[in-house]
């Protein structure tokens, strides 16, 4: 089966088709690099993130770029407030964007082209539209000339003639049409400008992204993606500039990843409710923000609360510990003689696990079924590790490690399971206990008073100690191999 992917141009899903055999020609918008990051940027890079992995996975070549805007009225405006230069802020925030990236484990891309770095580019382009009657110049500034693409909003699918009814034109705005779009913008007192054919400026957002892909993607490439956010007018816009400069096709498939709301709110610095990924990250492990965004669809909207966040803990802990368990099983006595206790169905189910798996990623990058998928594997494998012997037979606990590869391999696509199962376990039980009036050494030392008590058959002091315990926010599990804790949540 081919990977189906939700193409925003045509508006429904399309099997994936590359101008070249096997090879990826991927383009994301980058962040404006004038603030610390949030979890909406989060959301971005770890769903391109997810999807460069999985086309890895399936055999593909990518090639991915993602740029970085650096220059912009945003960091202008920033620069004059913090009395700093417009390339040394947005240096720092480059430099801020790569340490977030780097805590949540992100691989980085092919290339990461700046756009003050492709300045030519842009005027060679900006020329190119001029030339071919598609933007005008307007004193110092330059405009992209709508009326002159036909069809412009095919993407968005917007109705030039509603959109130019409900637009005014703002004072002073030398546009033919309200619609028309900024491509040069003439220099300011201060601002940063470099010299061009219209005077000396600086690029309007829009050209950039049709630049930087045009010289190192061609005029058409693959896949195209961004927020929904992006689709109107910036996306549309990079479509009008890059097939009316080229004549052709600027990008087969367009995808773009849902909003992030705050309980069930617009992210918004004036309602207090804005959130950068150092704010998460300073309550959640990076994987918990990972489960979390990969828990549901990119497509759809996601909405971060404390209890959606509690639920992808609780998630990502049951991976663990289900890993945990396996690797446990390394101290084993293997039998020889033992039949399998995994039923044929069971078994069946381990086995077929990365073809499942497929199937939901190759859905439109269907990552929430994926994790169904897993978690599935997850209950079998719990259900067959309690039902094992003191020394299990050796089909088993093959059929069990080969699963437990199989789930890593697998959920690494999400970048889930990247550490040691136990010593991730250790250290989140550690962090839980700073909340506690008992320590580590306590809770062992009750739980020995306790095995002693039942070797004793006091059985009411072995239910006291359970109930002392318990009531402190710790649970015991017995089993064959012995009593372990957990803190409940």
């Amino acid at each position: 089966m081919s990977i189906q992917t939700y193409n925003t141009l045509s508006r429904r899903k399309e099997p994936l088709k590359t101008l070249e055999d096997g090879h990826v020609k991927l383009y994301v918008c980058g962040i404006t690099s004038y603030d610390l990051c949030h979890i909406g940027h989060a959301r971005s890079a770890l769903a391109f993130d997810m999807i460069v992995r999985y086309l890895r996975y399936r055999g593909y070549t990518v090639t991915y770029i993602r740029n970085f805007t650096d220059i912009d009225d945003k960091i202008i405006n920033r620069a004059a407030e913090q009395g700093t230069s417009a390339s040394a802020l947005a240096q720092r925030f480059i430099d801020e964007f790569y340490v977030d990236m780097d805590k949540l484990g992100v691989d980085r891309p092919t290339l990461e082209p700046r756009a003050t770095e492709h300045i030519q580019e842009m005027i060679d382009l900006i020329t190119e539209l001029i030339d071919k009657g598609l933007a005008y110049q307007s004193g110092t500034d330059v405009y992209y000339s709508v009326n002159g693409f036909p069809e412009y909003g095919k993407l968005s699918g917007r109705n030039l003639d509603d959109m130019q009814a409900g637009a005014r034109i703002a004072i002073n705005e030398n546009k033919t049409n309200p619609m028309d779009f900024v491509l040069w913008k003439g220099s300011k007192p201060g601002e940063p400008t470099w010299d061009s054919p219209w005077g000396p400026g600086r690029p309007g957002w829009h050209i950039e992204c049709s630049a930087m892909s045009r010289k190192y993607l061609g005029d058409t490439f693959d896949i195209h993606g961004g927020g929904k956010d992006l689709i109107f007018p910036h996306h549309e816009n990079e479509v009008a500039q890059s097939e009316g400069a080229s004549g052709k096709k600027s990008v087969n498939t367009w995808i773009h990843h849902g909003f992030v709301t705050i309980s069930d709110e617009k992210m918004s610095k004036s309602l207090g409710n804005f959130l950068t990924i150092r704010d998460v990250l300073k309550h959640y492990h990076p994987e918990v923000l990972r489960f979390f965004i990969f828990s549901t669809h990119y497509r759809n909207p996601l909405d971060f609360s404390e209890t959606a966040m509690a639920d992808a803990t609780a998630g990502l802990d049951r991976l663990y510990e289900c890993m945990a368990t396996i690797d446990d099983l390394s101290n084993a006595g293997i039998s020889e003689e033992k039949t399998a206790i995994a039923s044929p169905k069971d078994s069946k189910k381990l086995h077929t696990i990365e073809e499942r798996f497929q199937k939901a990623m190759d859905d439109d990058f269907n990552t929430a079924m994926g994790m169904g998928i897993l978690f599935d594997a997850v209950k079998v494998i719990n259900k067959i590790c309690q039902q094992l012997p003191v020394s299990p037979s050796q089909a088993d606990i093959t059929l069990l490690k080969d699963s437990a590869i199989l789930i890593k391999k697998l959920a690494a696509i999400m970048g889930l399971l990247q550490e040691d199962a136990r010593k991730y376990l250790q250290q989140k039980k550690a962090t839980m206990l700073n909340g506690l009036d008992i320590s580590e050494q306590e809770i062992l030392q009750l739980i020995q008073e306790r095995k002693d008590a039942r070797v004793a058959k006091d059985w009411a002091r072995s239910d006291s100690i359970r109930d002392q315990l318990l009531a402190m926010g710790i649970e015991l599990k017995d089993s064959s191999s012995g009593t372990t804790w957990e803190i409940r949540r």
